[in-house]
C-alpha cells in the first residue's frame, strides 16, 4: 500500500490523514493545542506548539496502520490562513508568538490607513478589504513591537510566513522558504492581478521584502523532507489555505460552481475562472487555486458565526448536551413561532461588515422555549448563507454578459453542521435551490492530498478528480417562493434593527 500524507494545520488543532490510492482515508491522527489571549481582542499560539503536533500527529498517524515511511509518497499541507509568524533564519526559533487569523490588535492602524485612503489602492491589488483580518498589519506589528526585530529583518536574518510557509521551512530543515499563492492571496501584501508581492504595499506598512517567502503553485516542488524528521527525504507536493483547499476537495473547478464549509464560522467561495470580479459587496477577491502558473479565482464571503451559535446554546445557555440534540428539537418547534437569532456575537461578517454590533434576539413570546431557539439557532445559519450566496451572484452577474439571474448553481457543502440534515434542508429551502453534500466531508484534508498526489504522479488529471467527486445525498428545495420571501424578509429586518447605524447601542 501506498499514501498520501495530508496535513492539516487548524486554529485549535492539527490533524494527520493517510489517504489510499483511492482517495479514501486509512487513518487519522488528531491534537489540540493551547490558545493564548494575552489581551482583549488578541489570539496567539506558540509556534512551537504547532510543529510539535503537526510531528506528532504525522508519526502517529503512521504508527496506527503500521505503515513504514517508505509508504509514504508525498505530503499534502492545508492550513489555517492570515495567522503569521516571524523567525530567525539562523536559529529556527519565533522571534514572537504567531498572530492568529483572529486577532484584531491592528483594527486602530487600519482605522488609520482608511482614512488615509489606502483601502481602494489595497483591494484593487489584492482583492481584499483592509482589515486586521489579514497577515500585512499583523506583520507590521511584529516588526515594530519586537525588540530588534526592524533591524534584523534589514540585515536579511528574519523571515516571514504563514503557517505553510513556516511548517515547509521545519520539514525541509530550513532549506525552503516558500508559499503557495492561495496563501499568499491572504497577506493584503500580494498582487493576485500580477502575481507578486505588491512593492507599493510592502512600502508604506514598511515591511522588508527580503524576508517574504518564494510564491509557488498549489501543486508544486516545496522541497523534501529531513531526514531528521522521517528518517528519509519525502516530497511536499501540494500545499493550499484550509478553504480553498475545501474548494478543491469539493472539486469546484467549473466557473460558477459554489461552495460552502460550516464550522465554528462559514466560509462560502465562488469560482470565478479566470475573471478577477471586484466586489461592490463587500466580498473578497481571492485566489481559489493556482495550478501550472494559472491563478482561478474566486470571490469569498465569511460569516464570523454558524456552529458557534449551536456551541452558545450548549455552553451559554445550556439548552443542550450535544450539538446533535439540535436538530430534534428544531423538529418539535412551534411552526407558529417567528423566531430570529442575529448572532452577531464579534460583530457580522460579510455582506455587512459591521465589527461594532451586537447580537440580538426578536421575536420572543411566552410560548418561546428551547425547542425554538435550537430552530432558530440553525435557520440563522440559513439565512446568512443566502445573504452570501445573493451578493456573491450580484457580483459575479455584473461582469458576465447574458447573465441568467434565476439560474442558481448547486451549493456544495462541508464541514461539521453539514451533517445536520435539517439544517441542510433549511438551506436548501431558503436558497430556492439544490445542496449537494459529498461523501467524504473530509474535503479540506482531501484537497491537500489530491494536489500533492497529482503532482506526485499518484492520483488523476483535475478533470478525472472532478468525474469521481462522490455525492452523499442531495437535499432539493421544497418550499413554495411565498413563504420562502416572507421567512427571508424577516430575517432581513432583523439585521437592519441589528446594525450599530440602527441601534447606536456600543
Amino acid at each position: 500500500m501506498k499514501y498520501i500524507l495530508a496535513i492539516d494545520q487548524g486554529t485549535t488543532s492539527s490533524r494527520a490523514i493517510l489517504f489510499n490510492k483511492e482517495m479514501k482515508i486509512e487513518a487519522t491522527s488528531q491534537e489540540e493545542f493551547p490558545q493564548h489571549f494575552p489581551n482583549s481582542g488578541w489570539v496567539e499560539h506558540d509556534p512551537e506548539d504547532i510543529w510539535a503536533t503537526v510531528s506528532r500527529t504525522c508519526e502517529n498517524v503512521i504508527k496506527k496502520i503500521s505503515a513504514n515511511v517508505e509508504d509514504i509518497v508525498s505530503i499534502g499541507i492545508t492550513n489555517q490562513r492570515e495567522t503569521t509568524i516571524v523567525w530567525d533564519k539562523n536559529t529556527g526559533k519565533a522571534i514572537y508568538n504567531a498572530i492568529v487569523w483572529q486577532d484584531r490588535r491592528t483594527a486602530q492602524l487600519c482605522s488609520e490607513l482608511k482614512e488615509s485612503g489606502k483601502e481602494e489602492m489595497i483591494t484593487q491589488k489584492t482583492g481584499l478589504l483592509l482589515d486586521p483580518y489579514f497577515s500585512g498589519t499583523k506583520l507590521k506589528w511584529i516588526l515594530d513591537n519586537v525588540d530588534g526585530a526592524r533591524e534584523k529583518a534589514k540585515n536579511n536574518e528574519l523571515l516571514f510566513g504563514t503557517v505553510d510557509s513556516y511548517l515547509i521551512w521545519r520539514l525541509t530543515n530550513g532549506d525552503n522558504h516558500v508559499t503557495d499563492a492561495t496563501n499568499a492571496a491572504r497577506t493584503m501584501l500580494y498582487n493576485i492581478k500580477d502575481g507578486c508581492w505588491d512593492e507599493e504595499i510592502c512600502s508604506f506598512l514598511d515591511i522588508p521584502m527580503n524576508i517574504l517567502p518564494m510564491v509557488k503553485n498549489c501543486a508544486d516542488d516545496f522541497g523534501y523532507t529531513s531526514v531528521n524528521i522521517f528518517n528519509r527525504q519525502i516530497p511536499i507536493n501540494g500545499v493550499a489555505g484550509d478553504q480553498q483547499s475545501a474548494t478543491i476537495g469539493q472539486a469546484c473547478f467549473e466557473p460558477g460552481m459554489l461552495k460552502s464549509t460550516y464550522g465554528t464560522g462559514c466560509f462560502a467561495l465562488l469560482n470565478t475562472g479566470s475573471n478577477m470580479v471586484l466586489s461592490k459587496n463587500r466580498l473578497l477577491t481571492t485566489i481559489a487555486y493556482q495550478l501550472d502558473g494559472k491563478p482561478t479565482y474566486a470571490l469569498e464571503g465569511s460569516i464570523f458565526v454558524a456552529g458557534a451559535v449551536v456551541q452558545w446554546l450548549r455552553d451559554g445557555l445550556k439548552i443542550i448536551k450535544n450539538a446533535s440534540e439540535t436538530q430534534e428539537l428544531a423538529k418539535r418547534a412551534d411552526p407558529t413561532e417567528r423566531l430570529y437569532i442575529v448572532p452577531a456575537f464579534t460583530g457580522l461578517g460579510a455582506p455587512y461588515w459591521d465589527a461594532e454590533c451586537r447580537g440580538a434576539i426578536y421575536g420572543i413570546t411566552r410560548n418561546t422555549g428551547n425547542e425554538e431557539f435550537a430552530k432558530a439557532a440553525l435557520e440563522c445559519v440559513a439565512y446568512q448563507t443566502r445573504d452570501l450566496i445573493d451578493a456573491m451572484y450580484e457580483d459575479w452577474s455584473s461582469s458576465v454578459e447574458n447573465f441568467d439571474t434565476e439560474k442558481k448553481s448547486t451549493l456544495r457543502v462541508d464541514g461539521g453542521m453539514s451533517a445536520s440534515c435539517w439544517t441542510i434542508q433549511y438551506i436548501a429551502d431558503i436558497l430556492g435551490t439544490s445542496v449537494d453534500r459529498p461523501e467524504i466531508l473530509e474535503t479540506t484534508a482531501l484537497g491537500a492530498a489530491w494536489l500533492a498526489g497529482m503532482q506526485a504522479g499518484f492520483y488523476p488529471s483535475k478533470e478525472e478528480f472532478a468525474k469521481n467527486w462522490v455525492l452523499e445525498k442531495r437535499f432539493n428545495s421544497t418550499m413554495d417562493t411565498t413563504t420562502r420571501k416572507k421567512l427571508y424578509d424577516g430575517w432581513k429586518d432583523a439585521v437592519e434593527r441589528t446594525l450599530t447605524k440602527k441601534t447606536n447601542l456600543i
